[in-house]
Parts: structure tokens; sequence; C-alpha cells
């Protein structure tokens, strides 16, 4: 359910970026914030919404769900740290007396090679 849910939700984010760059810029910018050209439309009504804004919404919505759907499952789920400090150790008790990072007993003696004078 969740994969599917990932899956979903990495196809909308990549949809909905293409449609807002298919989308044509309404003028104007911050510009017409701070009393330039056009500043009357800044809170005016736009008209309708086009076909590629309905399609912009839609796609914001369901982006949005998703998200939530995911944050929400991933607070639910347990942490790798907390998985691994419940589960028993799998790893046998070092021999008293002997350091885990000493060889064997039964490994054959290994010696540094003899520097080769020239």
């Amino acid at each position: 359910m969740i994969t599917l849910v990932t899956i979903l939700h990495v196809l909308v984010s990549v949809f909905l970026i293409l449609v807002i760059l298919l989308q044509a810029g309404k003028g104007g910018g911050m510009g017409a914030a701070f009393g330039g050209a056009g500043a009357q439309t800044v809170f005016g009504g736009r008209g309708a919404q086009t076909l590629l804004g309905k399609v912009t919404s839609v796609s914001a919505g369901i982006f949005m769900i998703t998200s939530v759907t995911l944050a929400y499952n991933a607070s639910r789920s347990h942490s790798v740290v907390q998985r691994e400090a419940s589960a028993p150790a799998q790893q046998q008790p070092a021999a008293p007396g002997q350091s885990p990072l000493s060889p064997p007993p039964n490994a054959p003696e290994s010696t540094p090679p003899a520097p080769q004078g020239k």
C-alpha cells in the first residue's frame, strides 16, 4: 500500500513540475506588489481558470494528500535504530581471556616479510 502511495507521489510531483513549467507567466511579478504598472490587478480577479490551472490545482491536491499520508505512515512506524536495539544479539560471546581481535588459536603464525637489502 505504501509503495503504491510512494510511486503515486513521485509521479504526481514530476507531473506537477511539468504542468507548472508549461503555464505562461501572469506578468508583473514582485514589481506589481510595490506599485508598479498593473498593481491594480494584484488582488483583483483574474477571470476564468484555464485548463492548465485546473490540472495544477488537482495535481497539487493529490500531492498534498499523498504527502500527508506518507508523513503519517512514517510517524507510526518504528525507526531502524529502535528495531536494531530491540533485536536480540546474534553474536557468540568471546572465550574468557581472549580478545575479540586476536586470531583463533589454530590460525597459522604470520610473520612480516624480511626487508630486502640492496
